[in-house]
């Protein structure tokens, strides 16, 4: 579950995986043959501060044969989850857990997709997305999964900010636009939806995406980023570059915080659930 395209310049304080500030995952076993005492263990945050925790190493859990699940055979069974902590706390890690046990029974699920294309990652069916009520009309295709192509909706803990398509991220952008209706609007880095907080922030709609089974509902924190350096506020969201992975949605870890993610490979499900991670 890695980086999939440069994510650009971020406001002052946020920092991209693997560039120092903190650890991108758990350290990794250096023998697979120590990896029968793991099931439940802290993971260090993608976004933390470097002073907080030394960086100890990263741990592959997409599906390809370098990854743990790959690797540690059916040790795990092909089940893993784990939850990302808030951004805005200091001192926290968040948690990995291994295998079918301890896992949660009442989850909402979606279809975990193979992509022959791109057989390591891990495709959803994304159907559409919500901003506040309002069900955005996308071009039609935008998050169609397409084997041949490699197209789709991915779930990465590896991509700090979620990316659509460009024609849907538009769509949705201006949505939120319209809804937010601040007297203007800045770019910052990747991000284009930029407002002034000065004398208060704005309303803000929530962002729901909608999956094939089940509604993912993002809430502000997960949706606004704030500047360190100046009274501003961003859409956490951007367009996907323009690269070999333009054809890829990513719903990435800044969306993901305060939420279990299950990743059921044995029964080829998704699963997502609200929880305090810190």
């Amino acid at each position: 579950m890695g980086d999939n395209g440069d994510i650009g310049k971020l406001p002052e304080g946020v920092r991209k995986p693997g560039d120092g500030g903190g650890g991108e995952a758990i350290m990794a076993a250096s023998s697979l043959s120590s990896l029968r005492s793991w099931r439940n263990l802290h993971l260090l945050p993608f976004l933390q501060n470097p002073l907080a925790s030394p960086k100890q190493g990263s741990l592959g859990l997409g599906r390809g044969p370098s990854g743990l699940l790959a690797q540690s055979g059916s040790l795990y069974e092909g089940v893993f989850s784990y939850c990302l902590p808030s951004f805005r706390s200091y001192y926290f890690s968040g948690s990995l857990r291994l295998g079918p046990i301890g896992q949660p029974t009442k989850i909402k699920s979606t279809p975990l997709l193979l992509n022959p294309h791109r057989p390591s990652l891990y495709f959803v069916n994304l159907v559409g997305v919500s901003v506040g009520k309002v069900n955005v009309a996308v071009p039609p295709g935008s998050f169609d999964f397409n084997p041949q192509t490699g197209a789709g909706t991915i779930v990465d803990s590896g991509t700090v900010i979620t990316r659509f398509v460009s024609p849907a991220y538009m769509a949705i952008r201006d949505e939120f636009r319209r809804q937010v209706d601040a007297p203007s609007y800045s770019s910052l880095g990747a991000f284009d939806t930029c407002f002034t907080t000065n004398g208060g922030q704005p309303v803000t709609p929530s962002v729901t995406l909608h999956l094939a089974g089940l509604d993912l509902v993002l809430p502000v924190q997960n949706t606004l980023i704030h500047s360190s350096a100046m009274p501003l506020a961003c859409l956490a969201m951007a367009a996907v570059p323009d690269n070999v992975n333009n054809v890829l949605n990513v719903i990435a870890n800044y969306q993901q915080q305060n939420h279990r993610v299950l990743i059921d490979v044995a029964n080829s499900r998704v699963g997502f659930a609200r929880e305090l991670c810190s």
